[in-house]
């Protein structure tokens, strides 16, 4: 009998928050929006205007109505791809030096730095 491993791994996310990202795969695919919250734990993150889920709340007090509430889902990180404001186009990133010799994260496709 194998026991589950309790403690789950924690990964290095190539998104962080306030970052601009584009869905590549889901039933969102293609939408553009901010990263609002990175969970390294589970690998996910949390997009602006991305799988939204609704949620109906009980009212709490006598005479109070319920409501219907929608908020953001997370999603798989790696369901998503850093996008270019400027060129308009999602791309991979890679990681180089610059001239202070900080590294700093760099999109592929357009050459542009992040940080």
């Amino acid at each position: 009998m194998t026991k589950a491993n309790p403690t789950p791994t924690r990964y290095r996310l190539h998104v962080k928050k306030g970052d601009t990202v584009q869905i590549i795969a889901g039933s969102d695919k293609g939408k553009v929006g901010e990263v609002l919250q990175t969970l390294p734990k589970t690998s996910k993150i949390v997009v602006k205007g991305v799988n939204i889920r609704t949620k109906h709340v009980k009212p709490q007090q006598e005479g109070e109505s319920g409501q219907i509430v929608t908020s953001e889902a997370p999603i798989h990180s790696s369901n998503v791809m850093l996008y270019s404001e400027k060129q308009k186009v999602a791309s991979r990133v890679c990681y180089t030096f610059d001239a202070d010799g900080r590294k700093v994260r760099m999109l592929k496709k357009t050459g542009e730095t992040i940080d």
